[in-house]
């Protein structure tokens, strides 16, 4: 539902959705696609964008088949391994695996594509543990953003790995969440790419939260849960960021 409110606010108030995932029938895309359908606009406003090594595991069957079903309602990109947009799918066999490093590197590719593409940030939940990559995938989305000081939205009240960079950020603003008890301890990598978030917000003086919402309203955000309430929030915040 909050998936759902949180597109039909950037849709219809013109803007463009980046997202960074597969073409899986059960997947956000299927989702996202269905919501366009209902709501959105007929001029492609969906950007999905596809890291290397998820789209060379495409037959050109699937790829026309998802190009079709995308139709007017959105678009895909095509990233080269470094995350830079090729023209089209690389004609050829599909590949069937990859080394765990190029995976990695292909996803900090489409991470980097997608922030320099984009104007602001919103996040929602996460995986806390088995993740691909040297961190969490949304602690390194955020990273990105804070580096290029880009505006975030953090929808911490559903937990996840956004509640952690909410914690790390802007501690008091989580103050009304008690610790989970007996709790697994965090993985290395979580722990690390966390503390390179306060870095970085720290050397650049930015932490994301300057977007256009008053503190309390931040707070509001950090802790709901109710999709109306969220979607109310980040369309006021980007309203007031991009009058344009």
């Amino acid at each position: 539902m909050t998936l759902g409110e949180l597109a039909r606010t950037v849709v219809i108030a013109g803007g463009d959705l980046y997202y960074g995932g597969h073409l899986q029938p059960e997947g956000i895309t299927a989702f996202l696609i269905d919501e366009l359908h209902r709501y959105g606009r007929r001029d492609r406003p969906l950007k999905v964008c596809l890291a290397w090594t998820v789209h060379r595991r495409m037959s050109a069957e699937q790829i026309a088949e998802q190009n079709e079903f995308l139709g007017l309602f959105g678009e895909i990109h095509f990233l080269a391994p470094d995350g830079k947009r090729l023209d089209g799918p690389v004609e050829g066999a599909q590949q069937e695996d990859f080394p765990a490093e190029e995976r990695a590197a292909a996803l900090t590719g489409l991470r980097e594509y997608m922030t320099g593409n984009t104007s602001a940030r919103i996040v929602v939940g996460g995986k806390r543990a088995g993740f691909e990559g040297k961190m969490p995938g949304i602690v390194e989305e955020v990273l990105l953003s804070l580096e290029r000081r880009q505006p975030v939205y953090l929808s911490g009240g559903f937990g996840g790995v956004t509640l952690d960079i909410i914690r790390t950020l802007r501690p008091e603003f989580t103050e009304w969440l008690p610790q989970e008890a007996g709790a697994p301890e965090a993985d290395p990598r979580l722990t690390e790419g966390l503390g390179r978030l306060n870095q970085v917000a720290v050397e650049k003086g930015w932490d994301g939260f300057t977007n256009s919402l008053s503190d309390d309203e931040n707070r509001l955000l950090a802790a709901s849960y109710r999709p109306s309430e969220i979607s109310a929030l980040v369309g006021r915040g980007l309203g007031k960021l991009l009058p344009e």
